[in-house]
């Protein structure tokens, strides 16, 4: 399975899980199989709020599932529309988020869980 991880500083399998998937500074895609790693800079990291285009950020590679600490409904919806799972973070590290998913323990994203907007630092304003 391939798991997106929007990331602030790319360190691989080491990397911290960033607070908001649309405004993360790049993306680290797990082959979970093999523990592959790939990386793609967020060239959309500063659009505007609900203009988020969630399959473009993937820079056309194919990924099963998405782990992120938090994300907007729209988002959320084109991605599970495009059969994306999407997981709410429950660790610091994609290592940590890797292991609990293996071990079906990451709940997966609902509308109730999404953000209401982009919060001041690229967080979440929950």
């Amino acid at each position: 399975m391939k798991v997106c991880f929007p990331v602030a500083e790319v360190n691989g399998v080491a990397s911290e899980v960033y607070g908001h998937f649309g405004s993360a500074p790049a993306f680290v895609i797990v082959e979970t199989n093999d523990n592959k790693v790939t990386t793609i800079n967020n060239d959309d990291q500063h659009h505007a709020q609900g203009a988020c285009n969630p399959l473009k950020k993937f820079n056309n590679h194919q990924v099963d599932a998405l782990v992120a600490a938090g994300i907007g409904m729209g988002a959320l919806n084109v991605l599970n529309q495009s059969g994306i799972k999407v997981f709410q973070a429950q660790a610091p590290t994609v290592r940590e988020n890797i292991a609990l998913l293996k071990a079906g323990n990451l709940p997966e994203f609902t509308s109730q869980h999404t953000c209401a907007g982009h919060g001041h630092g690229g967080g979440c304003g929950h």
